[in-house]
């Protein structure tokens, strides 16, 4: 298990130790987070990348105590918030913390938001049953939240049902709602994914504000590094269920130590350029798919990928290991 050698156990916020997260179907077990280690200390923000499918949003819906049961469950490790071990609470004790202590937004606000009720009484609601407000105060703070997160004329917007607010709006009440009660903790799952680019850029910029205004912790789930690279101070990648390689952001981006890491910065344009300015070739691909969840490689699970592929590969799993102050790679061929 990797540890921010700098800094204290005391600045430590939330702790996932091993967890393991996995689905029970007809055709088999899918190991959908297997064995995922990472900590997020107070008032950092933490990258968590990767493809599709690689464990990022399970190991999210892991923390809130969210896993579709069935056919999910959580079959092993730890979630420590603050020394306690979310695994061990009551669901009545992790209901009154979701919201209040730890919230979450999701990619597509859409699906979130109640399309037959007001954005004012969504936040109204959520502050009144984390805060015991009456209606009034409630709603006076539902419109102080919709002007920090930027949306203009809050008294009057306050009264808009979802369907009236474009893409960006929709997803600035989602964040509204997940700090209305100014959470210690907040995970943010792909919020800028279905978003145009422009927009996008005014959403990481809020989300950052935000961090410095209230001195929350984030947690960053993406498949872009780039994003990463504008929000994070560290970085964890993940693959098929695991941890491949974790460090501060700026190491990642100047000494990537894992072949599929590389990979990925190969496939970021401004990175690439800026690495091979004379270079005018195509961007670089990763060949091949993600191993299919039923039969993953026996060996490093990117060994079928891998352009550094050795012998040892195929059979033996490499373990996760420190190669610098703070950083950690799972591979043999560094």
């Amino acid at each position: 298990m990797f540890r921010q050698m700098v800094m204290t156990d005391q600045s430590i916020l939330l702790d996932v130790k091993e967890l393991k997260t996995h689905f029970f179907t007809r055709k088999g077990i899918i190991k959908a987070a297997d064995g995922i280690s990472f900590e997020i200390h107070r008032g950092e923000t933490l990258g968590v990348v990767g493809e599709s499918g690689c464990g990022k949003s399970i190991s999210a819906l892991s923390i809130m105590r969210l896993v579709p049961s069935p056919p999910g469950r959580i079959v092993g490790g730890e979630i420590l918030f603050e020394g306690q071990n979310l695994l061990q609470m009551s669901l009545d004790r992790i209901r009154k913390m979701r919201g209040s202590e730890i919230s979450m937004i999701f990619q597509e606000p859409m699906t979130s938001l109640n399309p037959v009720y007001t954005v004012g009484e969504q936040i109204a609601e959520v502050i009144r049953i984390h805060q015991g407000l009456g209606r009034r105060e409630a709603r006076e703070q539902a419109v102080e939240m919709l002007d920090r997160v930027g949306i203009p004329s809050p008294e009057r917007r306050v009264q808009d049902y979802p369907y009236q607010m474009s893409g960006g709006m929709r997803q600035r009440i989602m964040i509204a709602i997940a700090l209305s009660c100014h959470p210690k903790l907040l995970i943010a799952d792909e919020p800028t994914t279905a978003l145009d680019v422009s927009i996008q850029s005014q959403i990481l910029d809020l989300i950052n504000q935000l961090k410095e205004d209230l001195g929350i912790s984030i947690l960053f789930i993406t498949h872009n590094l780039g994003v990463v690279a504008e929000t994070a101070q560290r970085v964890v990648v993940m693959y098929a269920g695991k941890v491949i390689e974790a460090s501060k952001v700026r190491d990642l981006f100047h000494q990537p130590l894992h072949p599929y890491t590389r990979g990925l910065l190969n496939s970021i344009p401004a990175w690439h350029q800026s690495r091979k300015k004379r270079d005018r070739h195509r961007l670089q691909e990763i060949p091949g798919m993600i191993p299919d969840p039923f039969h993953l490689p026996k060996g490093c699970l990117f060994y079928p990928r891998c352009p550094d592929k050795r012998t040892r590969c195929e059979d033996q799993a490499p373990p996760l290991e420190r190669k610098g102050e703070d950083h950690y790679v799972r591979c043999w061929d560094t």
